[in-house]
């Protein structure tokens, strides 16, 4: 069950990014161009995923398990404002990857997956992404930010 819940997430976000133009990277990279041809849709998706995940992450701290009946493990609130320099790599990192081609993870596998114009610049990307996970896993393991403690935790760092 668990599974058919994260294909239907999955399937919603996907026809989300495509619905909102976000898959396209011309319209990331025209949130970017803040010197020329400005185009604010990105921050109107932005607005309006905040007004939607509040409430919705809100509603979530107060139940005793998900819908589906397993436990809610959301980082205590002290972790989310923690800035570490793993942290900060990881944002530049993204950053530049963002700003450089327009695409992250997320329409990355929605154009994959559509497999139409913009496939080979999704692959490619998708490529990139998990070899920097593969790193960033590796990094975890006693690199800059970890404790040394080990193997990484499942999940741990990765969203």
């Amino acid at each position: 069950m668990d599974a058919v819940i994260a294909l239907v997430a999955g399937l919603l976000f996907g026809a989300g990014l495509l619905l909102s133009g976000m898959a396209n990277p011309a319209n990331v990279l025209g949130f970017l161009d803040v010197a020329d041809a400005w185009n604010p849709a990105l921050a109107f998706v932005m607005a309006g995923a905040i007004g939607v995940a509040l409430p919705a992450f809100a509603w979530a701290r107060r139940l005793p398990k998900a819908l589906n009946g397993q436990p809610i493990d959301l980082p205590p609130r002290a972790a989310l404002t923690a800035v570490t320099p793993r942290l900060v790599a990881g944002s530049v990192v993204f950053g530049v990857g963002w700003g450089l081609v327009g695409l992250c993870p997320g329409p990355a596998l929605v154009l994959l997956g559509l497999g139409g114009g913009g496939w080979r610049e999704a692959a490619t990307f998708v490529l990139a992404m998990a070899g920097g996970l593969l790193v960033g896993l590796r990094w975890g393991r006693g690199g800059l930010g970890s404790s040394g403690a080990g193997p990484v935790e499942r999940g741990a760092g990765l969203g």
